[in-house]
């Protein structure tokens, strides 16, 4: 299995922050249908104030050009990205359309 991590802030107010948590409280299952039917097999998100850290295990049938392509032909997950846009917004060094950034390894024990 493979393990990719991303980062992605989130629009400093504390209001909007709490909002966002909540919604991950209960993603939409079209959500939770569209990681796994893509094949990510685990994916968790950390918090600390407005800075969000994603990890993501995939299995063998992952590609990120096969999800991306799922992504664009479903409603429900584009309807979710508007929704999520809403509270999120691009790191500094993201590229115009960029939002969450793949991380770098750079130690491991």
């Amino acid at each position: 299995m493979k393990k990719y991590c991303f980062a992605l802030d989130l629009v400093d107010d504390p209001k909007l922050i709490a909002e966002y948590k909540a919604y991950h409280e209960s993603i939409w299952p079209e959500i939770t249908k569209s990681i796994t039917d893509s094949g990510i097999e685990n994916l968790e998100i950390y918090c600390i104030g407005n800075r969000l850290f994603m990890i993501m295990e995939v299995n063998k049938e992952f590609s990120f050009e096969k999800k991306s392509a799922m992504d664009e032909n479903n409603p429900k997950v584009l309807e979710w990205e508007t929704l999520m846009w809403n509270y999120q917004q691009a790191l500094p060094m993201a590229k115009k359309g960029e939002k969450w950034l793949l991380m770098d390894k750079i130690y491991q024990l």
